[in-house]
């Protein structure tokens, strides 16, 4: 008997057969219903917190410091995907995802009480940490609560949740941190926080509690991985540091952060990621390129309207609201059972559509092209991130053992968070360098009603065209998502 097939009961008894109905059915209801409110907060958390950076860092007087404010919240949920994946292997995703939601929770409380910013930046990274528990143990939860036809339309239903997010959270953000004060944006979360959590944890502990094998002895956790955790969040966060100070000196930070980054990723993620060994490693990787190239040229597009065609920040904000919606929409699509068949053809196209999408976004800083048209540009590569996010998940998912879904979820997670730092990183430097500088401090002036006073495209194109490479390079990994099957003999 396969390991994997399921135990049979000495005696008599049958075994009752899995429940019908969709996510939304009296099986999945509760669970479903709690797990997609816990994305939906989080989601809204994510678009809203941009709107009040701004504000917040002019207050506590941390202009100098502001990318740490974003980059310490993806440094720490590195450190957390690993150590919830160790949890959720050994214990269950119950503790992982009460844990985590409590320290996001409680990253929210302190980055909105801060009156300094190093204080701000610590609740960030506290919120970061909280942040990498819970996406990791609501993965380990789908493996184990819902059936394999179940996954993609759950996972559709995790994407749909950040659909009105981002709409509704610039506009939110901006209406209270205007009439209410920015403090509010952080501190009207944890409350709202309380109500999904205590939806879903008791469908959690009936469905999905516990070690995968109740009978077999407890694992302790592997120290090397968490050596491995603290080393990938540190040299991710010296690289951050180092491509923001293009200074001489800084080259030694960042050599630092390499020496400890490069090890770690080896060790944490699948045999053979990088070199894109077909199966599981195809799919860890492709997540990390798939969300690292559009997340980092997404980062330019409000400040490029702004400063270069100039746009409100609030109608640079809402140009990419289409891209929800169509983001959600190739979500539902890779979630019909009709295109499982075709899925690694429709990620291959799903990551052309992104490189397109990230390669015409410069367009834009031609005067005579209409600015509404780059929100259909990136309508278009919102799509073709539905398409691939969802599958990848879904693939992860098909592709791993039971009691390795916490493992490989984190691997996943890595993947797509350390893409975003190093992208991040490396756009940002190539923007510095060719007079972004200049540009960032004319934005504020800009939104003050001054117009693009500074024109530097080519420090935007620089980190677009390198970003839709980085894309194509996706759509080629997304053909070797599956094993060859073997060679008949005989």
């Amino acid at each position: 008997m396969s390991a994997l097939e399921p135990r049979v009961s000495q005696t008599s008894t049958p075994v009752p057969p899995p429940p019908r109905g969709g996510i939304l059915g009296s099986a999945y209801r509760t669970l479903s219903i709690g797990m997609i409110s816990c994305i939906f907060l989080i989601a809204f958390e994510a678009t809203a917190v941009g709107t009040a950076m701004p504000v917040a860092a002019r207050e506590l007087d941390g202009i100098g410091v502001y990318a740490f404010a974003f980059s310490a919240y993806f440094t720490t949920s590195l450190l957390g995907m690993v150590l919830s994946g160790q949890w959720c292997d050994r214990r269950g995703p119950l503790r992982a995802l009460t844990v985590g939601i409590g320290a996001f929770a409680a990253g929210l409380v302190l980055a909105g009480t801060a009156t300094a910013m190093w204080v701000f930046v610590l609740g960030r990274a506290v919120q970061g940490f909280g942040g990498g528990l819970v996406i990791v143990a609501l993965y380990v939860v789908v493996s184990r609560a819902y059936e394999e036809r179940l996954r993609p339309a759950i996972m559709a239903a995790f994407a749909a949740s950040w659909v009105v997010p981002s709409i509704v959270g610039p506009l939110a953000a901006g209406t209270v941190t205007e009439h209410l004060g920015w403090r509010w944006v952080f501190l009207g979360i944890p409350v709202l926080v309380v109500v999904p959590l205590a939806v879903a944890l008791p469908a959690i502990r009936r469905t999905a509690s516990g070690p995968v094998d109740p009978d077999a002895p407890p694992v302790a956790f592997d120290r090397r991985r968490i050596r491995l955790a603290f080393g990938i969040s540190l040299g991710a966060g010296l690289l951050q540091y180092a491509a923001q100070d293009l200074r001489w000196w800084s080259l030694l930070p960042g050599a630092v952060g390499a020496g400890l980054l490069v090890p770690a990723v080896l060790g944490l993620l699948p045999r053979g990621t990088y070199r894109a060994r077909r199966g599981l490693p195809s799919v860890v990787l492709l997540r990390g390129v798939a969300a690292g190239s559009f997340i980092a040229a997404e980062s330019f597009v409000p400040l490029m309207l702004v400063t270069q065609r100039g746009l409100s920040p609030t109608l640079a904000g809402f140009s990419l609201a289409l891209g929800g919606l169509t983001w959600a929409g190739g979500s539902w699509i890779q979630s019909t059972g009709r295109v499982a068949p075709y899925r690694e053809r429709l990620m291959v196209l799903g990551m052309v559509l992104v490189a397109f999408a990230i390669a015409a976004a410069p367009a834009v800083l031609v005067p005579w092209v209409p600015v509404w048209s780059l929100a259909l540009t990136w309508g278009v590569g919102c799509l073709g991130m539905g398409l691939v996010i969802g599958s990848t998940s879904v693939l992860l998912l098909k592709l791993s053992a039971p009691e390795e879904a916490g493992a490989n979820s984190a691997a996943l997670q890595i993947s797509d968070a350390l893409a975003n730092v190093v992208l991040l990183a490396a756009g940002g430097a190539a923007f510095a360098a060719l007079g972004g500088g200049s540009v960032g401090a004319a934005a504020h002036s800009v939104a003050e009603g001054a117009g693009a006073a500074v024109s530097h495209p080519a420090a935007f194109v620089v980190v677009f065209l390198p970003m839709a490479a980085v894309a194509l390079v996706g759509a080629w990994v997304a053909t070797r998502l599956h094993e060859r099957p073997a060679a008949k003999t005989g």
